[in-house]
């Protein structure tokens, strides 16, 4: 009855589902907690004090009385402590606990009641007492601080916990005022066996399974660097795989493909390096569904399998330190795991408890072993200043040399010898192993050099052989036949007595070509015997300095790799570098970003519309990508485009079987996001153009059609509405169709429909998927457009600005973090006004527990000076970096141990912290690691904190060009334009419109009387000052192309006879003409003789003051003139600027008329501008009517080259960066040609058909007379944006106002 009533109850069986999936998943989590827990018994015992004096050694005893013995915290045995004979770096005090233990934690105390402690030293680890191994911690051998006086205790708890059964000190400092002395404690608890793998696998019998999540861990050691550890697969293609691979962890996993390859579940992940070093790794798989955690010796990746099957299906067996033969991954001829393995857990089973108690079947697994097969390796390592002195024998005609060797170093000695007559060198060059032999008697010299191999510095293992003898020398590496050098070359052999290895000091008559060598060495032979390496530890033979024996203490650097977004690790020995090439970051980490993090951030430096790169989070994990920034007057917007046609079909679609269509866009959706998050305003359109195919409207309420947006989340409501109503824009509005209806297509119509509107619910967008459900009827079919995501504003970097009023310190902006944080790779960035100590300074100071490290960049000028500055300051485990405004940097390189980890318990404050003097002044747009803090909430309840600054004029009113004015603006600033001949966010772009035959356009500037005044028509009108209609000086600029003459340009008018004009003569040149009165004939200037109406773009501007008048045409000088003596030099009563024809009702020179005004000027005009007056400009704003159309074809041409694209750092469209994602194609000016051309024939043919209308119009509705232009005044509202807006009406004729402008044609 239950199981009856879950089939009918939908609504229950998903609860129950979800909660066994919530059960699941915390099961999982339990799981891994429970993992990292084990053991849950704290593990502190006293491991050291138990112990007898015979497990105590040392390298030397100052007397009996200092023996190691004595060397128990607390005791006072003996002199009280452990003390070597020589106070050196080549002591030791060592500890053999018995058998294997875990330990936690080591405490030091000095020598009792003397001057003899240690304060610094070292400490390493071995099961067997050789082949020691460092403690390592942040990735550094570590150096534990020790005791400051004889009696107190020092305790450090270890970071990464080790398991082991000798320990060695090894003292780095001392006291100053007496010897070392120790004596110490360890801290742990005991620790279960292994058991050994000797090349064979252990498969352990299961059932046939299907699991949703596993748990596996297990610990492993060995010196080899290929071997599988963990094998299972099953019938469907199911497999999981972990292993060796160049002595770096490999785990393949696949939880299933299909046979058509469409669904690929092959996922292949790497970590660690190094492994075959013969010391404990811990391994965690934690897999949920797809979701997996890999955790190598506390080093966890996190990765997501590819395909799209959850469950892991395996058959009947799984196999430890093998696989079987018809293993699935591809890649046969793996080898099984040598070595050893303890602790293996799988789902919860203990296999080795259970192979111990005889749990499991074994049978196939030989000579099972539960210890631990030592190696007997006894490796040496070698830093800048070490060598080993070997002895070989003297004499004889043969060299027989072998080693293995590691480094990270692309050069080094590793092998020198003198000859009785020569000398021999191995050395490493560039990667390769190169080898120099020269030896000569006395009837001639011989020269001998063979070279092998390639980037042998990868820090693996790599074997060098070398036999030379009388003519014939023969240099193998890593054992391969095809990697042997042979030379048959005349050879004379006669050996030295002694080999160095590693390095060489000594004066010489012939010295080698490397010095020194950093890394590793082990199995040398000289002379075809094994060196005996303990006999030179105990000084029997040979000699040595600077080598620490029997360990090496290989780091990888690049591992973890601390090269961020992608950067490529390189390393050497002591360092490693980030290549940050074609990342998009920069930094010694690649940590900052080389781009904006918006549109919004390019504008601001001054950018204008085009396709840049941004990154929106700054130096966090999303990468950056590629969208349109259009630069408008008011907002800018971030475009990003999407794969879907226009008008998409869909067909055969049912509610039962519904079609989705995927919106893929050419950046990440998690990108897409970071931008609607940021953003202030979004909007995106969407259409269902449709016939007989309904859109929401159904029976039972469930629409046919829904979108998916951000979150994967459904939604049922379309453009032009809102979340939870399920209408279109016609239901909004109600004037759909069909009224019945809330959409159009909803009437199911038999012809086309369309709902079309915007989203703009932004945390909803973008569409990522659209659903749609009704075209499976005869004759049913729709259309589907999705446009592009578009966004304006950028809450992060120029909103939240906040004021810092008071200098009070307890009035700072706190609380912005929690209270406890951990940081690691910091980097701060804001755009802040800040001088901590002096008006040109700024610091940087931190401190991560060795030591507080200040940092401080110098200004060239005074940082208060009221404008913006830019301060980043980024802490990494390579540097500590400060930079200012882009100019000023100081950098401090990272100590020796980190500083890798900064830990904070503290509030974040800003602005001033206890006792010091506050900040004032501004502060906006604060990054902490690619998070932007939201500065603004926090002020509002902050006291002396006020939300808002102003001053961005200050810095960003360059930007502002051709006059513009720049405007504060709560969030930024804005360039007004209105006064200019300009447009554009930073009045840049030309206004401009084309004249055909008969077009003008008529400027008044003191108002005419004319009866008859249209309706239609309209005044705008501007106050203008006495010394404005009575001129001395005029400024008149404009550009101008043209292939007809003759024409009139621009013809000033005015209520007297004086007039001024520029004509385009018969034969195409330029003339300017001015009549002020007193003289009998116009004063004439001909500016060029050229005939430059040839349709090219020209410029003129010219100035007059009094008589001296300037002329400058195109990109040539300027030419001065004089009006004669006996002309005046006020241009009185100023009243009409005429373009492109004269219609004057007053006085108007007849040369003008008779010469020039017919039929008129046709071609372009643009950016027209007389004194503070942009005509041009006005007209076309104001005016919709008539035929002057806007058009940059009159453009002044460039007189100054552009950028290159090779040399402009913002041109990115052919840079060598490329991310993984479709990119929008750009039109460079923003115009499609052949739409255009398309565009202007239709223009045409509806323009003749408006025009035939308009004088059929005229005709029958003619009214004879004339018209007064003037109208009542306007909103006060319009007035106060724009004298140019504001229509004023007068019935005083004197009145001297800016008068609207006509268009006649």
């Amino acid at each position: 009855m239950f199981l009856f009533f879950l089939l009918f109850s939908p609504h229950l069986l998903y609860i129950l589902v979800c909660l066994l999936a919530s059960y699941l998943y915390l099961s999982l989590i339990y799981l891994r907690l429970h993992i990292h827990s084990l053991p849950t018994v704290k593990c502190d015992e006293t491991l050291a004090f138990p112990l007898p004096h015979t497990a105590f050694t040392s390298s030397s005893v100052f007397s009996n009385g200092y023996a190691p013995g004595y060397a128990k915290l607390n005791r006072r045995g003996g002199a009280g402590g452990w003390s070597p004979l020589d106070s050196d770096h080549y002591q030791w005090l060592q500890v053999d606990l018995g058998s294997r233990k875990q330990v936690s934690a080591i405490a030091t105390q000095g020598r009792y009641s003397s001057s003899d402690w240690t304060t610094r030293y070292r400490l390493l680890y071995s099961d067997t007492g050789r082949n020691w191994k460092p403690y390592h911690q942040d990735g550094n051998i570590w150096a534990f601080s020790g005791n400051s006086n004889s009696e107190s205790v020092v305790r450090h708890e270890l970071q990464q916990g080790i398991v082991a059964r000798f320990l060695r000190l090894i003292p780095l400092a001392w006291s100053e005022e007496g010897r070392i002395g120790l004596r110490i404690e360890i801290y742990g608890c005991s620790y279960c066996e292994c058991f050994a793998f000797d090349k064979h696998a252990l498969t352990v019998q299961v059932k046939k399974m299907k699991i949703i999540k596993d748990v596996i861990a297990l610990r492993f050691k060995t010196s080899e660097s290929e071997g599988v550890i963990l094998h299972g697969e099953g019938q469907q293609g199911d497999y999981i795989t972990l292993e060796l691979r160049k002595a770096k962890l490999l785990l393949q996993i696949n939880l299933g493909s299909n046979q058509y390859g469409s669904i690929l579940g092959h996922t292949s992940v790497t970590t660690g390096s190094l492994l075959d070093d013969n010391h404990w790794h811990s391994v965690v798989i934690e897999r949920y569904r797809r979701n997996v955690n890999f955790t190598l010796d506390r080093h966890t990746q996190h990765f997501r399998t590819n395909g799209e099957f959850d469950y892991l299906d395996l058959d009947y067996e799984l196999t430890f330190g093998g696989m079987p033969y018809s293993g699935k991954p591809v890649g046969g001829g793996r080898k099984n795991f040598k070595g050893c393995m303890e602790s293996i857990n799988y789902n919860g089973d203990n296999i080795t408890d259970l192979a111990r108690r005889k749990k499991l079947d074994t049978s196939s697994f030989r000579n099972l072993s539960f210890s631990c097969v030592e190696t007997h390796t006894f490796p040496v390592f070698f830093n800048a200043s070490s060598f080993l002195q070997l002895p070989g024998r003297a004499s004889h005609n043969m060299v027989s040399v072998g080693f293995q060797f590691r480094t990270w170093n692309p050069d080094g000695l590793l092998l020198f010898s003198n000859l009785d007559e020569g000398t021999l060198e191995i050395s490493l060059l560039d990667g390769k192993i190169v080898v120099y032999i020269n030896t000569s008697n006395a009837a001639r010299n011989y020269q001998v050099d063979l070279s092998s191999g390639s980037g042998l510095n990868d820090g693996q293992w790599h074997a060098v052989r070398l036999v030379a003898k009388e003519n014939f020398a023969m240099l193998t590496v890593d054992g391969e036949e095809t990697s042997a050098v042979r030379s048959t070359s005349p050879l004379s052999i006669n050996t030295g007595r002694t080999y160095h290895l590693g390095g060489y000091f000594l004066q010489t008559l012939f010295p080698p070509s490397q010095h020194t060598f950093q890394g590793c060495m082990q199995a040398i032979l000289v002379d075809d015997q094994p060196a005996d390496l303990h006999a030179v530890e105990k000084g029997t033979v040979g000699a040595f300095e600077n080598v620490s024996l029997d360990m090496c203490a290989i780091i990888d650097r690049c591992m973890p790799n601390h090269c961020e977004h992608g950067g490529r690790c390189k390393q050497t020995w002591e360092s490693f570098s980030c290549t940050c090439d074609g990342t998009g970051y920069s930094g010694a980490t690649c940590h900052t970003s080389v781009y904006e993090p918006s549109c919004e951030a390019y504008k601001h430096i001054g950018k204008s519309s085009d396709s840049y790169w941004i990154d929106p989070d700054g130096s966090g994990p999303l990468g950056p990508f590629k969208v349109n920034c259009n630069m408008t007057e008011d907002n800018v917007w971030t475009t990003v485009v999407n794969n879907l046609a226009p008008k998409t079909a869909i067909t055969g679609s049912s509610r039962e079987r519904r079609t989705v269509l995927q919106v893929n866009y050419s950046a990440s959706m998690e990108q897409v996001t970071a931008i609607t998050t940021s953003a202030e305003y979004c909007e995106q359109q969407i259409a269902y153009s449709c016939r007989m195919s309904r859109l929401l409207n159904t029976p039972d309420g469930t629409p046919f059609t829904w979108w998916v947006g951000r979150g994967s989340e459904k939604h049922l409501y379309w453009g032009g509405s809102g979340p939870g109503i399920k209408k279109c824009a016609c239901g909004i509005d109600r004037n759909c169709t069909d009224p019945k209806y809330d959409c159009n297509c909803d009437a199911d119509s038999r012809q086309w429909r369309e709902d079309s509107g915007l989203l703009v619910y932004k945390e909803h967008l973008p569409v990522s998927q659209v659903a749609v459900g009704d075209t499976n009827r005869p004759g049913s079919e729709a259309k589907l457009t999705v446009g592009p995501l578009r966004c304006h504003g950028d809450s992060k970097k120029m909103n939240h600005p906040v004021g810092f009023q008071t200098q009070t310190s307890p009035r700072t902006l706190s609380h912005i973090m929690s209270a406890s944080t951990v940081l690691k790779g910091d980097l701060y960035r804001c755009f802040c006004l800040c001088f901590p100590s002096a008006p040109e300074t700024v610091s940087f100071s931190f401190d991560v527990g060795n030591g507080p490290v200040d940092l401080t960049v110098h200004s060239a000028a005074p940082l208060n000076d009221d404008q913006w500055h830019q301060v980043m300051a980024e802490r990494n485990v390579k540097e500590a970096v400060l930079l200012l405004d882009q100019t000023y940097r100081t950098s401090r390189p990272a100590p020796a141990q980190g500083h890798t980890r900064l830990e904070l318990f503290s509030q974040l404050y800003v602005g001033a912290a206890g006792g010091q003097r506050g900040f004032l002044g501004c502060i906006r747009a604060l990054r902490m690691n690619g998070i932007t803090l939201d500065l603004e909430e926090r002020a509002k309840v902050t006291p002396g904190v006020e939300p808002g600054c102003q001053g961005h004029c200050t810095s960003f009113g360059m930007y502002c060009r051709n006059g513009g004015k720049c405007m504060e603006r709560y969030n930024g600033y804005l360039c007004d334009c209105t006064a200019t001949a300009y447009d554009g966010p930073f009045c840049t772009r030309d206004v401009g419109g084309f004249f055909e035959a008969g077009t003008l356009v008529k400027y008044n500037f003191l108002p005419e009387v004319v009866a008859g005044a249209s309706k239609d028509s309209k005044a705008l009108t501007k106050q203008l000052t006495p010394h404005e209609v009575n001129l001395t000086k005029e400024e008149l600029a404009f550009s101008f192309s043209t292939s007809s003459a003759p024409a009139v340009l621009v013809y000033i008018s005015s209520k007297t006879q004086d007039y001024m004009a520029v004509v385009l003569k018969q034969n195409g040149s330029l003339q300017v003409r001015y009549s002020l009165g007193g003289l009998k004939e116009p004063f004439s200037i001909e500016v060029d003789q050229r005939n430059l109406a040839n349709g090219q773009p020209h410029s003129l501007n010219m100035s007059r003051h009094n008589r001296s008048i300037s002329i400058q045409l195109d990109h040539y000088p300027p030419v001065s003139y004089t009006l004669p003596d006996a002309s005046d030099t006020q241009f009185n009563l100023v009243k009409t600027l005429f373009l492109g024809k004269v219609f004057e009702t007053g006085f108007v020179d007849p040369v003008i008329i008779e010469r020039y005004n017919t039929p008129g000027f046709i071609g372009c005009l643009s950016r027209v501008q007389f004194n503070r007056a942009a005509p041009l400009k006005s007209a076309l704003r104001a005016a919709t009517q008539g035929k002057l159309v806007e058009s940059n074809c009159g453009a002044s041409p460039l007189t100054i080259p552009p950028m290159s694209a090779a040399t402009d750092p913002w041109h990115l469209d052919n840079t060598d960066a490329l991310f993984p994602f479709n990119e929008e194609r750009v039109i460079p000016d923003g115009v499609n040609r052949d739409s255009a051309i398309i565009g202007g024939i239709i223009a045409v043919v509806i323009f003749t058909i408006l025009c035939t209308l308009v004088f059929l119009i005229r005709y029958m509705f003619r009214h004879k007379g004339t018209y007064h232009t003037n109208e009542a005044k306007g909103s006060g509202e319009s007035a106060a944006e724009s004298a140019d807006t504001a229509i004023i009406g007068t019935d005083n004729p004197e009145t001297i106002d800016e008068s609207k402008k006509e268009w006649f044609i």
